[in-house]
């Protein structure tokens, strides 16, 4: 295989609501963390142990704007892009890096019914395809289906 790949699926919970920031030129990007937990039983003490991981992930422009009206924090959400490592100079001086999850496909997972809110804010399931994309809408589907423990740290 000569070609390369960059793809990242992620299915977990918000851990925080989502931040917008406006550009001049109408742009707009959001950002928000996402928890992830793996579960596993220790063999030598019996106990269940579950380790969370934090994503940080990145959506632009119409995308941004509809995660910000339909996510919040604990919603459960799938979202599909490409990893992008990020480098900064701090406020104080120190060269500072991150690695963020840039979107380009995502589907809310948490219905209206297990977020609490009014039917009004928050559709029961939305796929959107913010970029182009060869990957079907019904291509996210299978994912649904998946259980995971709901062991959240907030």
């Amino acid at each position: 295989m000569s070609g390369t790949l960059n793809k990242v699926m992620l299915i977990g919970h918000l851990g925080d609501e989502v931040k917008m920031h406006y550009f001049e030129g109408g742009g707009c990007i959001g950002r928000f963390p996402i928890a992830t937990n793996e579960t596993y039983t220790n063999k030598q003490t019996g106990e269940k142990v579950t380790n969370t991981d934090w994503h940080n992930v990145v959506v632009r422009n119409k995308a941004a704007e509809i995660c910000e009206k339909y996510l919040s924090k604990g919603d459960k959400v799938y979202v599909e892009g490409r990893l992008k490592n990020r480098q900064w100079q701090g406020e104080d001086g120190n060269t500072r890096y991150t690695t963020e999850v840039h979107v380009q496909d995502f589907t809310f997972l948490t219905t209206k019914n297990e977020s609490g809110t009014s039917a009004q804010q928050s559709p029961q399931n939305a796929n959107v395809q913010p970029s182009t994309s060869n990957t079907p809408a019904s291509a996210a589907a299978p994912v649904q289906n998946v259980e995971e423990e709901d062991d959240l740290p907030f």
